[in-house]
């Protein structure tokens, strides 16, 4: 293969790393625009056995009490390396996650496939990883906890359902999810909760780590029923909002369960039907999908926990189609989608409704083609084995 090829190939790959060294090199200098201060704060106070939560504000610290202990070597660490080196590994287990994901399509070029997903996924990407949001990690080890559930790897089942959860608690959907999807896992998957509100009893007092996690299951709770808080979420909900029509809560509701409904049957029906190689890819997009768009608590740069997957899908349906216009469309529509915040003034306009219609135009058109190719990658296998000869 010439030389310039294969520097093609790999450009996306470049960029990603390059992208992702640029961005936390530059957030952890600044300190600007990022969320992990609240995380270091969040370390003094659980070491000092203060509170951890604000229940009436719903904002600040939004996680676990063991997300404390998790913090704690990048707290030691310092707030310019111990930063930096929390955002390396979200990035690294995110991209861990992609990798295998490409290697299990195992297209006709793989490197390509690779480098091209990550240049797609990159714009939308961005923000999250400069910021330093657990988003990233909460992508990469909800994606690896699929390919575990699958598999019937109860070890890294176990490993990652509480690594997700840890990370933020909306990992909860993806954990039932992959219980559905393998009854047998159910208990590690438990397990793997219990040990999550167990690890903070290793640095605390008793009374105070339960107190705490009164407060998070409380702060739970108000956040899905309590709208008077200042967080405007992001979710599908905004548009609606954006234009003066607010959506009733009650609507909301209705529309989350029925969301949540047809997002089982679609990754129980992928499970049954879509190819090996693309089965992970499939459920895990549907369940993105759904905790990014009907998630009560979705920010704008939560996003990038659906862009990753649809790139990937955008990527091998470039491969599958060789170009065509769905494939054009989509890519340039998700690399714009990560432009959207690029200037302040676009941003403000933008902010909060544009990426839920935006990815949502993007998702399910992707949604319906990995459906599409399913059912009719099932309907050639039944014909083929109706045709083969009956042996005497």
């Amino acid at each position: 293969m010439p030389i310039s090829r294969q520097l093609y190939d790999r450009l996306g790959a470049g960029l990603w790393v390059l992208g992702f060294l640029i961005a936390a090199i530059h957030a952890a200098v600044t300190q600007s625009r990022a969320v992990v201060p609240v995380y270091r704060h969040s370390v003094d106070r659980f070491f000092a056995h203060e509170p951890l939560y604000n229940v009436e504000l719903s904002m600040g610290f939004l996680y676990a009490p063991a997300f404390a202990a998790l913090y704690t070597p990048f707290w030691k660490l310092g707030p310019v390396f111990g930063d930096f080196m929390w955002r390396f590994v979200c990035f690294a287990v995110l991209t861990a996650a992609v990798v295998k994901q490409v290697r299990k399509i195992n297209g006709p070029n793989t490197i390509w496939l690779l480098s091209f997903s990550l240049f797609l996924a990159l714009p939308m990407s961005l923000g999250a990883m400069r910021n330093g949001q657990a988003t990233v990690l909460l992508t990469g080890a909800c994606w690896l906890l699929t390919f575990s559930t699958l598999e019937g790897r109860r070890a890294e089942a176990f490993l990652w359902a509480s690594i997700a959860f840890i990370a933020k608690p909306t990992a909860i959907v993806m954990i039932l999810l992959c219980g559905a999807l393998r009854p047998r896992m159910i208990p590690v998957l438990v397990l793997s909760l219990l040990f999550v509100f167990a690890i903070p009893y290793a640095f605390a007092p008793v009374d105070y780590v339960n107190a705490q996690h009164h407060e998070f299951l409380r702060m739970l709770t108000s956040m899905g029923v309590d709208k008077s808080g200042p967080f405007r979420p992001a979710d599908f909900t905004a548009p609606f909002t954006a234009i003066g029509v607010p959506l009733a809560q009650s609507i909301g509701t209705v529309v989350r369960v029925v969301g949540a409904a047809l997002t089982l049957l679609a990754v129980l029906w992928f499970d049954r039907r879509a190819e090996k190689n693309l089965a992970a890819l499939a459920i895990f997009l549907t369940a993105a999908f759904y905790m990014t768009v009907l998630n009560p608590r979705v920010e704008t740069n939560t996003y990038m926990m659906l862009a990753v997957p649809a790139a990937i899908t955008i990527a091998y349906l470039w491969q599958q189609e060789r170009g065509g216009v769905l494939s054009i469309v989509l890519s340039v529509a998700i690399i714009l989608c990560g432009f959207s915040g690029a200037e302040r003034h676009v941003l403000e306009f933008l902010d909060l409704w544009f990426r839920p219609i935006a990815m949502s135009f993007i998702a399910l058109p992707l949604l319906w083609w990995l459906w599409d190719k399913a059912r009719r990658n099932t309907a050639s296998v039944g014909s083929r084995a109706l045709g083969e000869p009956v042996d005497s």
